[in-house]
């Protein structure tokens, strides 16, 4: 569903991300996990078709980000690390507006709407205005937005951060749901025991390279360790 292959992207002389390749399946959580600025927020904009890359080429669901953008969007929804919400706008008028932009009918939008609504305890402030909300409101409501089109492939840069233990738990299992039924999800976080308890694969990126992949089982197996943080520290730093 997600496939990079030789993606790379240089700023002057600075090379942020350098010939990285990777594919994301059906039904799969693959988690980017890398020192600050190691490349993965490149990486997720470049997935996506924010930014163009210098070298490689992107494709989701079979289309190319950069040559048939329309079609390879509808099938996407990316959710950045400060998504940008209409606050002046009501809960309601919000999901309203998505749906309209990707063209879902009325009952069609009404029903999943409520479901999402449901799942993240936000139908009784459906008329509350977004800036109203509390942060982890806020949050919920971005995933609502994601998720209302029923995206092929759901990519997510730091997903978890400040969210409160309830809201956690109720990401966490909403993903591996969204993965049973079918979705690719990639993500990055620096959250570490997260990525053990979610994804079927990592990729550990460092200085704009991709140093390994592979369940958290095959890595433990190479690199040894108990956890992901000392795999993790191995590999990208020389200290202790």
């Amino acid at each position: 569903m997600i496939r990079a292959v030789g993606l790379s992207k240089r700023y002057g002389s600075v090379d942020a991300l350098r010939d990285f390749s990777l594919d994301v399946h059906p039904g799969e959580i693959v988690a980017l996990v890398g020192p600050n600025g190691a490349g993965k927020t490149t990486a997720l904009k470049l997935l996506v078709g924010l930014l163009a890359p210098t070298a490689g080429s992107v494709s989701l669901g079979g289309y190319d980000v950069q040559r048939n953008p329309v079609e390879a969007k509808r099938l996407l929804a990316f959710l950045p690390d400060q998504p940008f919400l209409y606050e002046a706008l009501t809960v309601g008028e919000c999901l309203g507006f998505i749906g309209g932009m990707y063209g879902l009918a009325p009952e069609v939008l009404q029903q999943r709407a409520n479901a999402l609504l449901q799942t993240f305890g936000l139908m009784e402030r459906l008329n509350d205005r977004v800036g109203e909300l509390s942060y982890g409101m806020k949050s919920r409501l971005a995933l609502i937005m994601s998720l209302l089109h029923e995206p092929h492939a759901f990519l997510l840069d730091e997903p978890f951060f400040g969210l409160d233990p309830q809201t956690l738990r109720l990401v966490k299992r909403l993903l591996m749901e969204c993965a049973a039924r079918g979705m690719a999800i990639f993500l990055s976080t620096h959250q570490l025991p997260i990525v053990e308890d979610v994804a079927h694969r990592i990729v550990i990126l460092h200085q704009g390279r991709s140093l390994a992949v592979g369940t958290w089982e095959e890595l433990r197996r190479l690199y040894g360790g108990t956890r992901l943080e000392e795999v993790f520290f191995r590999l990208t730093s020389s200290g202790p």
